[in-house]
């Protein structure tokens, strides 16, 4: 016997279709969802994670900042004590300072030297003095620059000649005014690290003054018969004289 099927099999498999689809798309639906939520959870994760690390890293700069902003505080502690420190070895060393400094003066005047008055101006010195001639004035700046431990950096003010008072005869001497440096034993540490001196002392070049009593430059001295002064030809000069010195010097054989 034949079936005959009137039924609209055709819409019966358009439904079908469209419920796979539709399963379908709810499918994938579900898993996109649970993709973006193991995504986003993962994420998240990262984030917190990042967030604690950071916030290990501030609690760790607060920390260093307070430690900074102690060892600031102690620097300034330990400047300030360095300065009252220094403070009163300075009062210890200035309250023994003047009888330094005059046995200093004492010992660094040359014979010759009479100081009439001295003027201390917190550290430095106005000496005012009379000398017989200005090579006195000379020695004691060159006493004053390389041989004195609390006196330096000598400084002449003022020298003229003046008539000596008093003096019937009208005797003429150097009234001298000059400044000087009173160096404090911490200076003196300083300039021996310096490397700056030769043998403890400064090499100090002082030009020689006029002798007593002359403030005109001396006059020419002729050398004496047998030396040669050296002028454009000097070597050759020096040489000549010396062959005639050995020449004369020869001893001359006694006749047979």
């Amino acid at each position: 016997m034949i079936r005959i099927n009137l039924l609209p099999h055709r819409e019966e498999k358009r439904k079908q279709k469209k419920a796979a689809f539709v399963a379908m798309l709810a499918l994938g639906g579900l898993v996109g969802v649970a993709v973006v939520l193991m995504v986003g959870g993962y994420n998240a994760s990262r984030i917190s994670i990042q967030n604690q690390r950071n916030q290990v890293l501030k609690d760790a700069n607060k920390e260093l900042d307070v430690k900074i902003a102690k060892i600031a505080t102690l620097k300034q502690e330990i400047e300030a004590l360095k300065a009252r420190q220094q403070a009163v070895e300075d009062l210890q060393g200035d309250r023994n300072q003047p009888v330094y400094v005059l046995d200093e003066l004492v010992k660094q005047t040359p014979d010759g030297v009479y100081l009439k008055s001295f003027k201390q101006d917190g550290q430095r010195m106005l000496l005012n003095g009379l000398a017989q001639s200005q090579e006195r004035v000379a020695e004691l700046l060159r006493n004053l620059t390389g041989n004195a431990q609390w006196l330096e950096r000598p400084e002449l003010a003022e020298v003229k000649a003046v008539t000596l008072p008093g003096s019937k005869s009208g005797r003429k001497v150097v009234e001298f005014t000059m400044t000087v440096s009173i160096r404090r034993p911490r200076d003196q540490d300083a300039k021996d690290k310096d490397g700056k001196t030769i043998d403890g002392k400064p090499a100090v070049t002082v030009a020689a003054p006029a002798a007593e009593g002359a403030l005109a430059p001396a006059p020419m001295v002729k050398p004496p018969s047998g030396i040669v002064a050296p002028g454009a030809n000097g070597a050759a000069q020096i040489a000549a004289a010396k062959a005639a010195a050995a020449k004369e010097a020869t001893p001359v054989a006694a006749p047979k």
